[in-house]
């Protein structure tokens, strides 16, 4: 609303008066020889990389969160693996001290049982403190402060152990076409090419259209008054001190540089699934071994128990099958622990970790691996 009033002359008043109206303009881009499109290819691919990384960054925390997980259990039946062997400990113990009162063993025998019962009490000791610190562990990476109280399924150790019937060569195809991180990497090449074509427009000519349509009224005249103006400009870069031109090749520079970020990244991607792949095998393997050393080292030690309370066997030998039988124990544990955790970090670089710590990786079942806990 504009008002105007004109001066009052040769004896004429004053007048005044208001003018007032709508009006509308616009302003559209016609061609800019790929700016344009350049510029909303690099909003969109930025979007899509953002996504991409998003994903990435929950199959990092789902891997995480399973990695604090197996260690916890895997500490927890350590600990359950040391109270058995306490127990064992404490047993040996009152048979030394029963052959010991009717005359067939020596003070040195109780000792070397007492001994025995220590250590597997200070290892159970040591056991319960690594517990504690996987449990804070867990509970921070799970999001929640690391002395909350909770509890996890006692059941982490019954699920069955396999081979992964799936092939390197599938793992690492795998791998290409379903990595968020790559995708997403991907995606950053696509947005910096277009970058780069976008400050190559900027040296080259655009051609816009621009308007305006109004209706002005004005006070004490009958009717309105319609305004309208076309324009149609044509814009050519000339000369900016070689500014375009060096902006141009840094952003092919960086695009470059780009893309040569992404072929390593793929590079490295399809490293760590063969060495997953391949350190997942040796984890079956060792899982196999510890099972056939448990029942090796059961057997050892219920034969050394046997002769030693029948009285042709020394305590020394049944201290030493304990031993045994306790590290066998320790192995069976981190080899099973150490196979699902092999799993996880495979199912993970191969980019099929769901946010339950599933994938679909396929692993066949092995019944000579899924013995029960001893």
């Amino acid at each position: 609303m504009i008002k105007l009033q004109t001066g009052g002359t040769q004896g004429r008043s004053a007048v005044k008066q208001t003018l007032y109206g709508p009006s509308a303009s616009f302003t559209w881009l016609l061609l800019d020889v790929g700016g344009r499109t350049g510029r909303i290819s690099v909003a969109r691919e930025a979007l899509i990389a953002a996504n991409w990384t998003h994903n990435a960054a929950i199959q990092d925390a789902v891997l995480q969160v399973g990695q604090a997980f197996y260690s916890f259990a895997a500490n927890r039946a350590l600990v359950q693996a040391e109270r058995t062997n306490l127990a064992e400990a404490d047993s040996n113990l009152v048979a030394a001290e029963e052959r010991r009162r009717v005359g067939v063993a020596t003070i040195a025998d109780v000792l070397s049982a007492r001994t025995a019962v220590e250590q597997a009490r200070l290892a159970l000791q040591q056991a319960e403190g690594d517990l504690t610190a996987a449990r804070g562990t867990l509970a921070v990476r799970a999001g929640y402060p690391a002395n909350a109280a909770f509890e996890v399924d006692s059941l982490a150790d019954a699920a069955p152990i396999g081979v992964v019937s799936d092939s390197v060569e599938a793992l690492l195809e795998l791998a290409m076409r379903e990595r968020p991180d790559l995708a997403a990497a991907a995606a950053q090449v696509q947005q910096a090419d277009a970058a780069a074509r976008v400050a190559r427009a900027a040296r080259l000519p655009a051609i816009t259209a621009t308007g305006n349509l109004g209706r002005t009224y004005l006070s004490g005249v009958v009717g309105p008054h319609d305004t309208y103006t076309f324009l149609l400009g044509l814009s050519v870069p000339l000369f900016n001190g070689f500014g375009w031109d060096y902006d141009a090749r840094a952003a092919q520079a960086r695009a470059e540089a780009q893309a040569a970020r992404a072929e390593l990244l793929g590079q490295q991607a399809s490293l760590s699934v063969f060495t997953d792949y391949y350190a997942l095998r040796t984890a079956t393997e060792r899982v196999r071994t510890a099972e056939a050393l448990l029942a090796s080292a059961l057997q050892a030690a219920e034969a050394a128990g046997g002769r030693y309370r029948a009285g042709v066997g020394t305590l020394l030998e049944l201290v030493t099958a304990e031993n045994t039988l306790a590290s066998a124990r320790a192995q069976r544990i981190q080899a099973r622990f150490a196979w699902r955790t092999a799993l996880l970090q495979l199912a993970h670089d191969a980019g099929v970790l769901d946010p339950q710590g599933a994938s679909r990786i396929n692993v066949t079942s092995d019944s000579s691996r899924n013995g029960p806990p001893r």
